[in-house]
């Protein structure tokens, strides 16, 4: 295995945590089984694996490495199939509870019991491509139109897919943060719904459904684990992930909580700018990365309070590494299983590789002979042009 590509410099900073309130106050427990309660009732729902990357962990030095593989989630691709959807079945009901003068179940919504009123409820949201298309399946399935704004990088295939799906894209010149605000002009223009997955002020409830919707994802994680791992790596984006898994875990463990290690892109790393700065920062997005679902430079505020209680380090990484890392599960080195896994899924498994070659590195985040460390493999083929190039060996797409 060469995994001598991934010898590269990593930035680090230390994260402040103080494993207080927010991971039980933010996204509380009731919130959690709500939504497991909910989405293991779908139609199609089934726990995505675990997959053992046993001969990596022998080569880096670790006791174990665990990649929770997203890929097979509703058909979908990725995780998000467990949060977007989601959110909007909990939008419609509260829209028809207030129009009805009655509470209106999701259960109800979800055998379309009603659908006419659903067909006047317009969902819109800003994506990268994953949470559109979740958000598209969701409104398909539920019985409402759906908007799906993208940025100019965001590529034609995952435009396509939510297309396919029944959503109208609308695509924009400007970035990730440029299509956020042109959905929530529009939808206040309009009177539609925004199903985002990152909060601001004043707007909470969708973001709140969407990162306990992820909640799924983790607990199947944590019942087919028979040891709490010892280290999670995390990847970035808005936070909304991070911060749902690093909750999860501190409800499903408490103090034997794993150490909470969030992995950016170096062309975005909002999130590792926030912990410098102790608050919540922007960070202006100059180039886009390989790493499309992580392209965010605007936090969630609501997934930065739980981050900055929970996480313990944050890393950039540079995009070189993400290709290799790809063809790696794919090609199933060490004789590990092979997997196949999109660009945003592999941050985790590259900086901890990454890491595990810099001795000053692998130091600083406490990774020896004992860690038992835990992967969000948070997208399988996504875009398959993407994945078919990267396998063709070009690294940069």
């Amino acid at each position: 295995m060469m995994l001598e590509q991934f010898a590269v410099a990593l930035r680090h900073t230390a994260g402040n945590p103080e494993t207080g309130e927010a991971a039980y106050s933010v996204l509380s427990e009731q919130d959690f089984a709500k939504a497991q309660a909910e989405i293991t009732a779908w139609e199609g729902y089934a726990a995505t694996p675990l997959v053992s990357l046993s001969g990596l962990a022998s080569q880096i030095g670790a006791a174990r490495v665990d990649y929770k593989h997203e890929g097979p989630r509703f058909g979908l691709g990725s995780f998000k199939a467990l949060g977007g959807s989601y959110a909007a079945l909990r939008v419609l009901q509260r829209e028809l509870s207030k129009q009805l003068g009655q509470d209106v179940s999701l259960e109800a919504i979800r055998k379309g019991a009603h659908k006419d009123a659903c067909a006047g409820i317009t969902l819109v949201s800003a994506t990268d491509g994953n949470h559109g298309r979740s958000l598209a399946w969701g409104c398909q399935r539920f019985g409402a139109p759906c908007r799906i704004y993208i940025h100019a990088e965001v590529s034609e295939g995952r435009a396509a897919a939510m297309r396919d799906l029944g959503a109208e894209v609308i695509r924009i010149d400007g970035d990730y943060d440029a299509s956020v605000l042109l959905a929530k002009k529009e939808a206040e223009e309009n009177g539609w719904f925004v199903v985002s997955d990152t909060s601001w002020e004043g707007y909470t409830e969708p973001p709140r459904d969407v990162m306990a919707g992820y909640s799924v994802m983790t607990r199947e994680a944590c019942e087919a684990l028979e040891q709490p791992p010892t280290h999670v790596f995390l990847q970035g984006g808005v936070g909304g992930l991070a911060a749902s898994v690093a909750a999860a875990l501190r409800q499903f463990y408490g103090a034997a909580s794993p150490r909470v290690v969030i992995v950016e892109p170096e062309l975005a790393a909002c999130l590792f700018d926030s912990a410098k700065a102790g608050k919540a920062t922007s960070f202006a997005i100059k180039e886009e990365t390989i790493m499309a679902g992580l392209s965010c430079g605007e936090p969630s505020e609501m997934a930065w309070e739980i981050l900055a209680e929970e996480a313990t380090d944050f890393v950039t990484i540079p995009d070189s590494i993400v290709a290799p890392a790809v063809r790696l599960l794919a090609n199933g080195e060490a004789g590990d299983p092979a997997v196949e896994a999109g660009e945003s899924a592999v941050a985790g498994l590259a900086a901890l590789i990454a890491a595990c070659k810099s001795p000053e590195m692998k130091k600083t985040l406490g990774l020896d002979e004992n860690a038992r460390v835990l992967l969000i493999g948070s997208e399988g083929v996504t875009d398959p042009a993407i994945y078919a190039a990267i396998m063709e060996g070009k690294d940069h797409v």
